[in-house]
C-alpha cells in the first residue's frame, strides 16, 4: 500500500508515519498551516520526513483558518489548562478541520496515485472532536468513494481510531519513534507547558504505557493534579 500520511508533527502522526514506513510504503508527509498558534509543530513534521527519507509538503490554508474563528487554536482565545476530557477543552475545536484537511489530502493522493491517506485520529479524541470518531471516518470514506469513482480508489487508513493515546505510545515505541522529536502542546511556547489538555494527555499516556516520557515540560507535575481532579 502506497500511503500518504497527514502529519502535524505531533506524537500520534509521527508514530503513524513510522508505522506506515515499516509496514507499508510511505510516499510522503502532508501537513497543513491553518494559522494554528502551535504551528511550530510543522517543523517536527519536516524533521520526521527527513528522518524517513520522504517528501514533505506543507499546504497553506491560513486564509481558510482565519474564517474558522472562535477556537483557541486559531483565534485570540486562551488555551485552557486542565484534563483533555474536560468541557473547557471544547474551545480548542476548529470547525470542520479534519474534513477540510482530508479532502485536500485525498486530492493530493489521487494526483500522486497513492493507495491510501493515513490519519492519526484516535480514541482519546472522541470526547471533544466529532470528526475523529469512527462514524466520521466511515462516512468520509463513502463520500470519497463517490467523489473519485472511476478516477482513483483510495483508502482512508485510520489504524488508531479506536486506540488510546497510551496504545499509540506503545506502538510508537515498537517502531522506534523518537518521541522527543514530536510536538503536542497547543500553547506553542519554547517548551511543552505541561498544563494544557494535550500536554496532560501526552504525559498520562506515557505513564499508562509504562514508557519513560522524554518531553521537557515547564510544569512536569500538573498532570497528576489534573488526572486526580478528573477521577474525583
Amino acid at each position: 500500500m502506497n500511503a500518504l500520511v497527514i502529519c502535524s508533527g505531533g506524537l500520534d502522526s509521527v508514530s503513524l508515519a513510522h508505522k506506515v514506513a515499516t509496514e507499508q510504503k510511505l510516499i510522503g508527509l502532508l501537513s497543513f498551516d491553518y494559522g494554528q498558534r502551535h504551528k511550530k509543530e510543522l517543523g517536527f513534521a519536516s524533521i520526521c520526513a527527513k528522518r524517513l527519507g520522504v517528501p514533505h509538503q506543507i499546504v497553506d490554508i491560513r486564509d481558510v483558518g482565519r474564517n474558522l474563528s472562535g477556537s483557541a487554536l486559531t483565534d485570540s482565545v486562551d488555551v485552557p489548562d486542565g484534563h483533555y476530557a474536560e468541557d473547557p477543552m471544547r474551545i480548542t475545536v476548529v470547525p470542520n478541520r479534519n474534513a477540510i484537511m482530508l479532502a485536500i489530502a485525498f486530492g493530493v493522493a489521487a494526483a500522486q496515485q497513492a493507495d491510501a491517506v493515513a490519519t492519526a485520529v484516535h480514541g482519546g479524541d472522541h470526547f471533544i472532536y466529532l470528526d475523529c470518531r469512527p462514524a466520521f471516518i466511515d462516512a468520509f470514506q463513502t463520500m470519497q468513494n463517490h467523489a473519485l469513482a472511476g478516477y482513483a480508489d483510495i483508502r482512508l487508513y485510520a489504524p488508531y481510531v479506536n486506540m488510546s493515546k497510551a496504545d499509540i505510545v506503545s506502538e510508537g515505541a515498537k517502531y522506534a519513534t523518537p518521541f522527543e522529536a514530536t510536538w503536542s502542546c497547543y500553547k506553542g511556547g519554547a517548551r511543552h507547558c505541561g498544563r494544557c489538555g494535550t500536554c496532560i494527555e501526552r504525559r498520562e499516556a506515557f505513564d499508562l504505557a509504562g514508557i519513560a516520557d522524554p518531553t521537557d515540560y515547564e510544569d512536569a507535575d500538573f498532570w497528576l493534579h489534573a488526572v486526580q481532579t478528573r477521577s474525583a
